[in-house]
């Protein structure tokens, strides 16, 4: 389909090169040619190997550790294809760092959300396409187009086969009630939160479950896995209120600190996570309660839909 921009090129950051290969390959084109290295003091030195002039870019380059590396990274090929006169440049990011930090919740902090929005349009970003912000209106943060999808279908379609008719969906605060509520009702399963407070002397967090999880398939919800405090003292939680079997599921896995030993040794039978953000450890290759969901076709899927300027809406659900 012809549009008014130029041919489709998908160009790779070091931070997640398979998940490029497996995005052109869908699309049913090659990687884009560049070299992407670093001076002896880490400088980045980027260098596009072919034409793209008119071209339509997509730059694909999760912010996952090292987080400011892969920034860094992002905004000098964004230059460097503004500068080599791209007729439009798309910023991929399927995981968006800094997102935690999107409002003042104490004095005198910054809001990282706002600055690296700013920072992807000062480079020469003529849009965004994203995956499951932490939270949707950092969307409002940019001043250019935003594609915010979500991972949802990939998830609820491994989830729908796990052959269990009493599922509950739980949301491991009460901040992420309104996502476990959506992955309930598209499930058709019943729907559980865990209320996290404080002890009295203020030395211990105490669980509260509320909702029904005895003798139940319960899958804990949440968008990022980080070092997985939390989500290790909710399935003890579950277990301790007469849970048969605890899944996690997130979308980005992070996975930092001591994340995967955590997880190994808690009362969890399978972490599902997504391809958004690579397993960089070799621990983190070899942990067996760990499935790894691959989100290459729903980008692929927005890449051509935002390409042929149709409908991404499809895709949000």
């Amino acid at each position: 389909m012809s549009t008014g921009f130029g041919d489709l090129k998908v160009f790779s950051g070091s931070a997640h090169p398979s998940l490029t290969k497996e995005i052109a390959d869908f699309l049913g084109i090659p990687v884009g040619q560049a070299r992407l290295r670093r001076f002896p003091d880490s400088e980045v030195s980027f260098q596009i190997d072919e034409n793209i002039r008119g071209a339509d870019v997509f730059i694909i380059q999760p912010t996952s550790n090292p987080v400011d590396q892969h920034l860094m990274e992002m905004l000098v090929m964004i230059d460097a294809f503004r500068r080599s006169s791209a007729a439009r440049i798309t910023a991929v990011v399927p995981y968006y760092g800094y997102a935690r930090q999107d409002r003042k919740d104490k004095p005198r902090v910054p809001i990282s959300a706002k600055l690296v929005a700013n920072l992807l349009s000062a480079a020469g970003a003529n849009r965004v396409l994203t995956m499951d912000l932490h939270k949707a209106q950092i969307q409002g943060f940019f001043d250019i187009p935003v594609d915010h999808l979500f991972a949802a279908p990939v998830i609820i379609d491994y989830l729908s086969r796990l052959e269990s008719d009493n599922l509950t969906i739980v949301s491991p605060d009460a901040g992420g009630a309104e996502r476990a509520r959506a992955y309930a009702k598209r499930l058709d399963a019943e729907l559980a939160i865990i209320d996290k407070r404080r002890s009295e002397d203020g030395t211990a967090e105490v669980m509260n479950v509320i909702g029904d999880v005895a003798g139940r398939t319960c899958i804990l919800q949440d968008d990022i896995i980080d070092t997985a405090g939390t989500i290790v003292k909710a399935a003890a939680a579950l277990k301790a209120n007469g849970a048969a079997r605890v899944f996690a599921c997130a979308v980005h896995g992070v996975l930092s600190g001591q994340a995967i030993e955590r997880l190994e040794s808690a009362p969890i039978d399978q972490v599902i996570i997504t391809d958004t953000i690579p397993l960089t450890t070799e621990r983190a290759k070899g942990c067996r309660k760990i499935k790894q969901l691959s989100v290459a076709r729903l980008l692929g899927q927005a890449i051509r839909s935002i390409h042929e300027e149709t409908s991404v809406s499809s895709l949000f659900v």
